[in-house]
């Protein structure tokens, strides 16, 4: 047999990898052998594989899915290390995030929920009867974000088609959003031409489920947080304080909570004010 060849057994020391994951590697396609012998199945790889086995050991070190490992091990250097750079950059700001969620459940658990909602201000404020397009989803707290700037773009995009947009956009949530619970959220915009709406939503709406309604004057109890505070679970510390906030003030919740986007979000930075986190109240 070629001497460059060796058994998945010696092949396996040589690389630092156990002969099941050759062999898993090799049904993904990841690492295939270099030859498997038709009467008895065995595998043999060459010496020179060696170094893309290893490259797929380090790779998984960093918990990176198989698929990823397979896009960064296909392509050539640069685009090889972009890929993995990207992959790093999503695990970091992942990581960023359970880091700062778990400071929130610290706070909670060791009893000092009342430090976390004293940053923040509570006020209340009267919005009139407005004509509202909707766009509704059931959309995980993963999906959450690109939603929400997708759908608030179209409905921008309605409203100005629709006599113009009216007021701040924002997003109601008629159930939970979380990574196990789909909600529904709802995003608004306020439009200026109830019946110019109507006409857009049924003509060219059903397929993100549009829909135009009015909303009653209402009272909001709200607190402004900035963009940084917007990303979860920032974002949950203000919305309990707000409604601890109600609580105390003897009010009664009317209806869902809501975010209210009064800003330009692309041009803003992360101590900017953007969001208004409210709950109608009576």
């Amino acid at each position: 047999m070629d001497e460059e060849l060796l058994t998945i057994g010696a092949f396996a020391a040589r690389a630092r990898l156990s002969a099941k994951a050759l062999r898993l590697y090799d049904r993904l396609g990841l690492l295939v052998p270099a030859h498997v012998d038709e009467a008895s199945g065995y595998r043999y790889y060459r010496a020179s594989q060696t170094g893309r086995a290893r490259l797929v050991a380090l790779l998984r070190q960093l918990d990176m899915p198989l698929a990823r490992v397979a896009e960064v091990v296909e392509a050539d250097g640069a685009e090889a290390a972009e890929r993995l750079a990207a992959y790093w950059a999503d695990v970091e700001s992942r990581v960023a995030g359970q880091r700062t969620l778990a400071e929130y459940l610290r706070a909670r658990l060791s009893g000092r929920s009342s430090e976390m909602y004293d940053r923040f201000t509570v006020e209340t404020v009267d919005v009139p009867e407005q004509v509202v397009i909707t766009e509704t989803r059931h959309t995980l707290a993963n999906e959450l974000p690109a939603w929400i700037g997708a759908s608030l773009t179209r409905l921008e995009a309605a409203a100005r088609a629709c006599g113009g947009v009216a007021g701040s956009p924002f997003v109601v949530y008629h159930a939970e959003v979380s990574l196990e619970s789909d909600g529904p959220a709802e995003s608004c915009v306020p439009v200026a031409d109830e019946a110019a709406a109507r006409a857009w939503a049924e003509g060219r709406g059903r397929t993100w489920e549009t829909r135009v309604r009015v909303d009653p004057a209402q009272r909001l109890a709200y607190t402004r947080i900035t963009k940084a505070q917007v990303a979860h679970p920032q974002i949950l510390a203000a919305f309990e304080a707000v409604e601890q906030w109600i609580a105390e003030q003897g009010l009664e919740k009317a209806g869902p909570c809501r975010e209210v986007y009064f800003a330009d979000w692309e041009a803003a930075g992360p101590q900017d004010a953007v969001c208004d986190v409210a709950f109608p109240v009576r």
